[in-house]
């Protein structure tokens, strides 16, 4: 996939809350800016992690067990920058909001399709992603928005333990490119029950938070790089794996 070589894709920054300095941005410690967005759930919060030449954006939301802390969305957004591709990470609105419990998925929608112009403003194609969760709420509504392809990090295919219970509909539903990294050992669905013609990484030994036992054969560092070379290799047209 070479997102870059896609015609722009405009659309209308909805209104931020404002900061001192204006723009509804204010720069965050420890590196990238953030910006505001008021969605039907409430505000949401985006920080930018931007490329000096940016050729496309990889927006990528959070699960519902965590925040945009986690292993493999910090080092997306530390890695991607340097590849040309803006990392923006957001959280939904249940988040900033301090709940510890996330709502239903057609809320995570809702807060998603209304922060979309803001991530779409840059007019730059837009990888809509995730995590857990945050892949889903991008499967389900990436097509109607307009997105370039899907990222789908540590997908929950099915609960820990309820195979029966699968979710594969979501993902094979998306009539977009689609790649999906997974944790060998992850129990909400291992690599090879993905349906078959799947675009699936796998991070060997990683759990769904790509975490490893100590008696792993790599360290956490090479396990992260696997994941940022995949993604880095699949946005600019070549093979993930």
């Amino acid at each position: 996939m070479n997102a870059h070589k896609d015609p722009d894709m405009r659309a209308h920054r909805d209104k931020a809350t404002a900061y001192p300095g204006g723009g509804g941005e204010r720069p965050r410690a420890g590196g990238g800016r953030i910006e505001t967005v008021a969605t039907p759930a409430g505000q949401a919060r985006i920080t930018w992690h931007d490329a000096k030449k940016a050729h496309t954006v990889l927006a990528l939301g959070h699960g519902a067990g965590g925040g945009i802390e986690a292993r493999d969305l910090r080092a997306l957004a530390g890695a991607m920058p340097a590849e040309g591709v803006s990392v923006a990470l957001v959280e939904q609105p249940w988040r900033v909001a301090g709940k510890k419990v996330a709502p239903a998925p057609r809320t995570l929608d809702a807060a998603w399709n209304a922060l979309w112009p803001a991530l779409a403003l840059p007019g730059l194609p837009v990888i809509a992603g995730g995590r857990s969760a945050g892949a889903r709420v991008a499967c389900r509504t990436a097509g109607e928005l307009g997105a370039r392809a899907v990222l789908a990090l540590s997908f929950p295919l099915h609960p820990p333990g309820k195979p029966d219970r699968s979710r594969a509909d979501e993902l094979t539903g998306v009539e977009l490119p689609v790649l999906v990294v997974q944790g060998g050992r992850d129990p909400f669905g291992r690599p090879a029950e993905f349906p078959r013609g799947t675009s699936l990484v796998e991070v060997a030994w990683g759990d769904h938070g790509f975490a490893l036992p100590k008696s792993a054969a790599v360290s956490e560092d090479e396990a992260m790089g696997v994941i940022t070379g995949a993604v880095a290799r699949w946005i600019g047209g070549g093979t993930p794996g």
